[in-house]
């Protein structure tokens, strides 16, 4: 069970670029893309590099460009699946295509050890802010993040 209400259940494999709703409980729409289809993690290949925004709206229509740029995150970037969108819980609206204002100048992510990488696994000197989790997010854990950061009540397990 999740707080993010299902919607459309899809097969297609996310692409960057990728502009996906969220149902919320309060019944307003969330926004997240794709920002690439090739991170890593460790020998993991093809991992999904989102943002989620902090732009809701009443509707699930595309949302302007600006209300997508990268200082207007509700979460730090996230590495994940295509389980969201086979379970319905993420459903592509629409693709605008990146260009590199729309990318953070550089991913972080915080390993279990305390050391930073980007989304290759490369090691970095330390954090840039925002700084992700290094680590394969279920839509479960993404659902949770987003609660906490909208205030609602987690979803019980």
């Amino acid at each position: 069970m999740t707080n993010l209400r299902k919607l459309k259940s899809s097969s297609r494999r996310p692409e960057s670029g990728d502009v996906f709703a969220m149902l919320l409980p309060d019944g307003l729409y969330l926004f997240g893309r794709v920002i690439s289809t090739r991170a890593e993690i460790g020998p993991m290949e093809g991992v999904l590099l989102l943002y989620i925004y902090q732009h809701r709206a009443d509707e699930s229509a595309l949302p302007l460009r600006e209300e997508l740029r990268p200082d207007r995150l509700l979460l730090s970037p996230i590495l994940t699946n295509s389980k969201g969108w086979r379970e319905g819980v993420f459903e592509t609206i629409g693709n605008i295509p990146l260009d590199e204002s729309d990318v953070l100048d550089q991913h972080s992510f915080r390993r279990w050890n305390g050391k930073y990488v980007d989304e290759l696994s490369n090691p970095l000197p330390g954090p840039v802010e925002p700084v992700g989790d290094f680590g394969l997010a279920s839509f479960r854990t993404i659902d949770d993040e987003i609660s906490d950061a909208l205030g609602f009540e987690r979803a019980p397990d």
